[in-house]
């Protein structure tokens, strides 16, 4: 695996615009484990911010998944600011954050492991973004 650890260490972050169907964060999803390798076995959960917490589509893909949905905010994400691939003022001006995708996910593997690193940087599929990160 591209963590070089067991599988279940993988952490997706999601952004998406108000109304992004599951259909699309799930294409997203599964284009990028595909790309890289990875499989959907090794996804241990799913990030946002707290704007996105009841979105339906995030919802139901985490509910399709069986996976918690965990949001941060953007105190808690401010700390990964110099990871991120991109960063973007219209998102920072909405949210407080700089990326909510690569923020995410790289605050919910430190939450889990005590730090993090980006397997997947930012992608973007319409309306979503998504990024991967596995503890180190």
């Amino acid at each position: 695996m591209a963590c070089g650890v067991s599988s279940s260490l993988l952490y997706a972050g999601f952004g998406c615009r108000q109304g992004c169907p599951a259909a699309t964060l799930d294409t997203l999803l599964r284009q990028a484990l595909d790309a890289h390798g990875l499989p959907l076995t090794a996804l241990g959960g799913i990030a946002s911010i707290p704007t996105k917490a009841d979105e339906p589509g995030l919802r139901q893909l985490c509910a399709r998944l069986g996976l918690p949905l965990t949001v941060f905010d953007s105190v808690q994400l401010q700390p990964f600011e110099p990871l991120l691939s991109h960063r973007s003022p219209t998102v920072f001006a909405h949210s407080g954050c700089w990326g909510v995708a690569e923020s995410a996910a790289l605050a919910l593997a430190t939450h889990h492991h005590g730090s993090a690193r980006l397997v997947v940087p930012r992608l973007v599929l319409g309306p979503a973004t998504l990024a991967l990160a596995c503890g180190r």
